[in-house]
């Protein structure tokens, strides 16, 4: 190789998709010993405790799923139960989806367990470094966005 290399330890996209990898297999290590789904359906009813009825699209977009992951995670919970369709009489090609009773008792479980486990995640922060952690977050967040909608700064070379 005649170019320059790419050290994935101090790239920041490797380095921030790790973190998320690690962070989420020690979260879903919880759910799945206690009620045996995985992230996808974690996420399907974590998003439909925080904003009641939505449909699969809607899920897939503010969990950022392919919807492809989000109609397979629908499927189990359906299929289990813990979630129930609604069809939506303005559009017969999309349903209403809202967690069952059962579903809405996991969800009741799993928030404090979840919220601890962010506490403790977080724990080894002071309260300046964690506000200044969830600032950066957020910047990188938005720039994160325009970068994926092509706003390439004009100096960089894509190429390279």
């Amino acid at each position: 190789m005649s170019g320059p290399k790419l050290e994935l330890e101090s790239f920041l996209p490797y380095r921030l998709n790790v973190l998320a990898t690690v962070v989420s297999t020690g979260l879903s290590s919880i759910y799945t010993s206690r009620y045996g789904f995985g992230i996808p359906e974690w996420r399907v009813i974590a998003t439909l405790g925080q904003f009641g009825a939505m449909t699969a699209k809607e899920i897939g977009a503010h969990s950022h799923m392919h919807k492809t992951k989000v109609s397979r995670a629908v499927a189990t919970l359906t299929k289990r139960r813990l979630i129930q369709r609604k069809a939506n009489r303005q559009d017969l090609r999309e349903a209403f989806l809202s967690l069952t009773v059962q579903g809405t008792a996991i969800y009741d479980d799993l928030v404090p367990v979840a919220q601890r486990f962010a506490a403790e995640l977080a724990s080894g922060l002071t309260t300046a470094e964690a506000a200044q952690l969830d600032a950066l977050l957020a910047k990188l967040t938005d720039r994160s966005r325009n970068l994926a909608r092509g706003e390439m700064p004009a100096d960089a070379d894509p190429a390279t």
